[in-house]
Parts: structure tokens; sequence; C-alpha cells
């Protein structure tokens, strides 16, 4: 710059009016002049499961710009900051234009066909010499319904190996196996909507604010369309975001959810509150569910769990039974557990007493993570055959072959090993090929010892992904992935709208739409490739067989078309000649449940204490989540700018009185250690936030890789693993061994009692009947 120019621009001369200048813009006013769109595409949001209408602004040939679709019913024309920046990670430094082979131990860029021989070469001699088991596969939420689809059937029918599970283990599974065990079927009950109409709403485990903003919108529409005010409550240990827009906010302890929900049933059946005619007319289980609340979970025991205090414990279950309609929503503060589907059970037991299931503003619902977590969930072949057709079942193994054409043989008649069990049998030796799709366990994986020590045992590792994630950079094979914006197909989100994501530009370098890599190395399976993907040419094409094996089920898509969901900005399954333009919720008096007799079950699930608690050495719990600016493992969002610079590594939540015993401030760094390992240089934020004795850290950072501490410990239903509680040591240079805490012994029951007959209001003590 010159000194001229220097001086003009010190005197506030140079405005810079070319660089900032603005255009008019048929459709958005005002855009910038240097990157004003020669075209808009519609399409979807390609992050979270709250699925985001948007558009993406091309210019010569490429996405320049990312905003809000002012017309869809998700998000009125908003978007969080990933969803503003996302046409920036199209271009990012780290997406892998070619296909790559390992030769001499380096990634070298190849042609698809060698790369496609080479892959097809090595996992046809490991299941000749191994078994057709000994090629497992780990894929995502992320891909598309036509992807999942097209990529399930190669894997289970082409492949034959049914070791084939999702990165949603991680996330969601714990939700579908709850949904599975009270409704009879996967699928979330209610829709965004019912935010907007309920007079309760019951947020549990879930920092929406932070995780899923676009929601708060719902929420804060509501006042307008009911012309009251809904009470919400926040069930959390932290006080995130979330809790500090609550009416009421319970700071429960660590992991004791599931007793909080059992104590409110226990409360709401001794004082009478519970809707018998629901119960009787739309459930089974009740005296069996009944008794065991009752035997269980008296209030001053709940307390002693939850450390919510009885008066507390009454006045939420006089607040929740009295509504009208409630709404409870949930995600991974209850799904990441060792407990987490019973927990998910136990949250629509609570809706089903109170018969706050099947009407506006009334639904249990789980909000998912990823922006296609429903889609793979319902055509992915992962934990059911699509459809939700069930593996055990020898009517729907048939049913799903006759409509595909294939022999019914070839459909498994049992699910495979889920995500952690597949990581145990490349350990045993069992499997030798591992392709992984669009995940990064290196980083997201919560027993890293166990995931590393796996790898290294593999004969081939292939990853497919559009990012040179970590995963990636210790492949063997990596497959060149287009990513959002670069292939045409449909996402569904958490209230299961089918939205359409529209192809805007072409994908970078030589690089392949997930389907074409699919049915172009299915190719060299020549038999299998004839039977399965004869005639399934394009995205449109999957999307057709997908309506046909979806017809008459609960995810029913048969009336749907590319068209009709792009005109009404989305449709809700079920969509049928019923319910032409879909269903807002499921189980209303006419749609019976998936069960043997169309009711839904009450279940009776025990709350489990964690099996790892603080102790001498490890005084403190770890929680570990996310933040509103950055996507699971950074692979897309670590790479735009603006989203690195506002969050660019881990840092840890340590309450004010733990900062004092470690003689820390904010900006400080210290490390945090466990059983399983140690992580170094985390930045230290002091916050009220966060009770004494416990800690949040982030998971996102694979410098600051925190799953190197969560413990390795699984749901026995859902396989989902227990992220959210472990036991922890903090270590700063002022005190390098830690904190040093009296860890009391477990109270016993009798100050409860005592704390029942002095707090409890004597026209609220009703004996147990």
């Amino acid at each position: 710059m010159s000194l001229i120019e220097k001086a003009k621009t010190f005197l506030g001369f140079d405005i810079k009016e070319d660089k900032y200048a603005l255009v008019d813009d048929p459709i958005f006013g005002k855009v910038a002049k240097d990157k004003a769109p020669d075209k808009w595409v519609r399409s979807t949001c390609g992050y979270c499961g709250v699925g985001c209408g948007m558009y993406i602004g091309v210019k010569d040939g490429k996405a320049v710009y990312s905003k809000g679709d002012p017309l869809h019913s998700v998000n009125f024309g908003t978007l969080c900051p990933k969803g503003l920046s996302e046409h920036r990670m199209v271009y990012s430094d780290s997406r892998v234009q070619a296909p790559l082979i390992r030769k001499n131990g380096e990634l070298t860029p190849a042609t698809w066909e060698e790369t496609f021989q080479h892959t097809s070469d090595e996992f046809k001699r490991i299941q000749a010499e191994h078994g057709k088991g000994a090629v497992a596969v780990i894929s995502t939420g992320q891909l598309l319904t036509e992807d999942f689809y097209a990529l399930g059937k190669f894997v289970q029918l082409g492949l034959e190996t049914n070791n084939y599970d999702g990165n949603t283990t991680l996330c969601m599974a714990s939700a579908v196996m709850g949904y599975k065990q009270t409704f009879g079927s996967d699928g979330p009950t209610g829709c965004y909507e019912d935010f907007e109409k309920a007079d309760v709403i019951m947020l549990i485990g879930a920092n929406i604010a932070d995780n899923h903003p676009i929601l708060k919108l719902h929420i804060a529409k509501n006042e307008a369309v009911t012309g009251k005010k809904p009470t919400i409550i926040v069930v959390d240990p932290r006080k995130s975001k979330t809790a500090q827009m609550a009416d009421i906010f319970v700071p429960l302890k660590p992991r004791s959810d599931l007793a909080l929900i059992n104590g409110l049933c226990y409360i709401i059946f001794e004082q009478g509150w519970e809707d018998e005619k629901f119960i009787r007319e739309r459930t089974n289980g009740y005296v069996a569910f009944k008794k065991h609340i009752l035997a269980n979970y008296p209030p001053q025991e709940v307390a002693e769990i939850t450390g919510i205090e009885v008066k507390e414990l009454y006045n939420l279950a006089k607040i929740y039974s009295q509504a009208d309609a409630v709404m409870s929503a949930w995600t991974m503060g209850v799904n990441q557990s060792s407990i987490g589907t019973d927990t998910v059970s136990a949250i629509c037991n609570l809706a089903l007493i109170t018969g706050n299931v099947g009407r506006e503003g009334a639904s249990p619902m789980s909000i998912t993570g990823q922006c296609n977590a429903m889609g793979t969930r319902e055509f992915g072949f992962t934990s059911s055959i699509p459809g939700y057709r069930n593996y055990g079942s020898d009517a729907d193994r048939q049913a799903f072959a006759d409509i595909v054409n294939v022999p019914v043989d070839l459909v498994p008649n049992k699910r495979g090993y889920a995500y952690p069990q597949i990581i145990d049998a490349i350990n045993r030796g069992e499997i030798k090929a591992l392709w992984v799709v669009a995940t990064n366990p290196l980083v997201s994986y919560p027993d890293q010892n166990a995931l590393r020590e796996a790898l290294k045992k593999l004969d081939i590792l292939v990853v497919q992904d559009a990012f040179m994630s970590d995963t990636a950079q210790i492949a063997d094979v990596v497959f060149a992935a287009a990513t959002w914006s670069e292939k045409e197909g449909c996402y569904t989100n958490s209230e299961r709208r089918c939205n359409y994501a529209k192809k805007a530009v072409e994908p970078l370098g030589d690089s392949k739409a997930d389907l074409d890599i699919v049915l172009e190395f299915s190719e060299y399976f020549e038999d299998k490739h004839e039977l399965l993907f004869k005639d399934l040419k394009t995205p449109r094409d999957v999307f057709e067989e997908i309506k046909r094996v979806s017809q008459g089920q609960l995810c029913d898509y048969s009336e749907m078309s590319y068209e009709k969901i792009e005109q009404l900005g989305g449709i809700q399954w079920p969509c049928n000649a019923d319910a032409p333009e879909g269903t807002k919720r499921l189980y209303a008096p006419d749609m019976p449940c998936r069960t043997s007799d169309g009711k839904a079950s009450l279940l009776p699930v025990e709350w489990k204490p964690l099996s790892e608690m603080a102790c001498e050495g490890l005084p403190l719990i770890l929680n570990t989540g996310r933040t509103v600016e950055q996507f699971h493992t950074r692979t897309k969002t670590g790479t735009i700018g603006i989203l690195d610079a506002l969050a660019p590594e881990a840092w840890v939540d340590i309450s004010p009185k733990d900062a004092l015993k470690l003689q820390v401030k904010s900006g400080d760094r210290i490390a945090l250690s466990g059983t399983r390992g140690r992580v170094e240089d985390v930045v230290v934020k002091i916050s009220e936030t966060i009770r004494e004795g416990n800690v949040f850290v982030p998971f996102h950072y694979n410098e600051q890789l925190i799953n190197n501490i969560t413990i390795a410990e699984f749901d026995p239903k859902s396989f989902e693993p227990n992220y959210k509680q472990c036991a922890v040591q903090l270590h700063s240079e002022a005190v390098p061994e830690g904190i040093e805490y009296e860890v009391p012994e477990v109270a016993g029951y009798l100050e409860g009692v005592k704390v029942y007959e002095e707090e409890v209001l004597v026209e609220e003590k009703v004996k147990m009947s």
C-alpha cells in the first residue's frame, strides 16, 4: 500500500467502496457486488438434523453464498453460523479431489479404475480367505437418503456382509431403540409445530441454543400462537445457554435423568394425576409398570439420586401432569448413556400416562444430531431392513425381497455387529477390512485405545470422504467423495420432514457423488451389480425404489416426488394416499402403534448408578458436548475461517471453587487425566454454569482429544457410548498432582425421609396405595 493510500485510509477518505459495494438481487435484495450470484439454487442445509431450507448462490459455476429460505417452515429464512458459511467449506484446502492409494507409505493420486480394482481385489481376497463378514462398513448420518439406500443395499446384499453400522450409533441409536420398545417402531412422534403449541416444554439433556439454535424460533412463536407464555423446563446437570432461558431449571446430578422421570411418574400415580382413559385405551403394561414405579421410586429416594428437592419434584410433576399439552424433547444428554435406551422409554412412559402423545403440542420427541440421521434409520440397512422392517421377521424379509426382486436368502436374517462390536471384532482378528464412509472415528469414537489398536490390525482401511480427515490420513485407500451442493437427493430431518437437496455445482476435481461411487464400485462385483442396480442409474431412480419399498410402512414415501417436496418445502412421512401432503404427528387416535395390538408399551425401566464415580485421585465428573460454531470432528467447520476463529480449540469449563483449588484463572492452561488417557494444554474457562466437582469439554477437537479419556461403556440395547460421564483429575502448573477432595459416602435414605417429612406440604402427602 502506498503512502498516499495509507493516508487516505487513516483519514477515512478511502472507504473501499468497490470492495464492499452492494447490488440489487431479485430474491434477497442487497448482496455483495463482487460475488453476486448468477443463479440461486434452492436446497437444504447439510449440517445438523434441524433441516433448514436454504438457497445456494452460484457464480461462475462456484457456490459463493448461503442464504436461508424465507418460505421454509423449518427456519423462516434464518440460518445458524454454520449454515451461513456453508458454501465456504465446499472449496476447503482439505478437500480430497481425486482417489488415493497408499504406495510406498504415501497416499498417492490414482485413477478411479485403479482404485476400484485394487479395493475390490482386496475385498474379494479377504472374503475368500476369512468369510463374508470379514469385510465391515461404518457409515454416517450425513449422506443423502438415496446414497444410504444404495450403499446399504450393496454392502448387505452385494458384499453379503451384515457387519454394517452407522456413526449414528454414536448419537441416535438410543432414541431408535427406545422408540422401538415403546411404540413398536422407530420414528420421532411429533413435529416442530409442537414447540409452538405446547403449554409446557420440557427439554432434557438438550442444549438446543448451541446445538439446534433454529428451534428456539419455534419456541419463541409459542406465545403468539397460544396466547400465553409456555412454561419451559430444562433438565440438565449444566446451566447451559438453553438452561438460561428456562422458567424452571432442574440441575440434576449427572446421569440421574431416568430416576427423575420415574420419580415424577410415582408422584403422578400417588396424586391420581394420570390420564386413566388414555392409559386404558392406548397402552399395555399399566399394572406392572405402576407396581414397579411405586415400589422403587418414592420421592425421598429420587431426591437422593438426583439432588433435586422433594418439594421441587412435586412441583414438576404437578406442572407436567396438569398442563393441557406437554412436549418433551431430548438430544445427546439422554441418548449418549449406557442406560440411554431405557431413559428414552422412561420419557415416553411419562408422556403416555399423562396422555401427551399424538396431539398438537403433545409429544415425546428426539432431536437428531446429523442432517440425515433419520434417512439412514429409514432406508440405510443398519438397524433394520429399509422401511423399518425387522431382520428377524421372515415375512418382512420376503416382502422386501419381492419388492426389489432379489432372492430372499440374500436378505440378512439378523443384524450384524454394531459399531463397537465391529471394532472389537477387528481386534480379535475376525474382521480384516474396514470401509469408513463420511465419518472420522479417530476423533469421534470413545474408546480411542481400542480403536487405534484395531486399525493397525486391518489388511485394508478404505475411507470414503470429501475431506482429508484424521482417519483418511491413515487410510490405505481414499474414495474422493462429493459433498453438500455437489449432488442431488433428500435429507430427512428431526420431525420426519423429507427435504430436497438440489445439486448446485459440479463435484470438485475428480471427486464423485457418493451414489456414483457405490454404483461404479459395484460394477467390479459384476453379478451383484446387475442384480441390485440394473435399473438404478440416478438419484431419482433410487428414490422411486425407496417409494416402493416404503409403501404401507410407517415411513411411507409413496406419494412423494422431488417436485412435490420442493413445492411444499419438505414433506413429513407417512405420505400416502390418505395423507398426500404428509403427516405432522404419529400415533394420533386414528393411528395405531406398530405393535401387535396397536397399543404403546409402558415399560418398567430401571435407573442404574454411574459405573465410574468420582473417587480419590479422580475427584471430578467430566461432561462432553458441542458448541454452536463447530460440527462433529471439524472436518467441515474447522476449514472455515470465521467458524475456526470463533472456536479454534477446546476449553474446559470449571467452577470458581475448583479453579481456586487449582490456582488458575480463565485463559490459563491445564491438563485432564483419567484411567484411560490424558489431554494436555486445554484452555480454562471459569464459569458459574458448572457445578463444583464437574467439568465440561467440547468433543470436536483432535488436538485436545477428549475421547482419549471418555469411558469405554455402551448401552447394551443400542450400543450407544456413554460419552457424558466419567471420573477425571485436573492438573495445573500450581497444583500438578491435581485437586484433592474428601469424597463423601453416598448418604442413606434416612436423610431423604427427613426432608420428605419436613418439606412436602401436608395436602400433598398421600399414602401409597
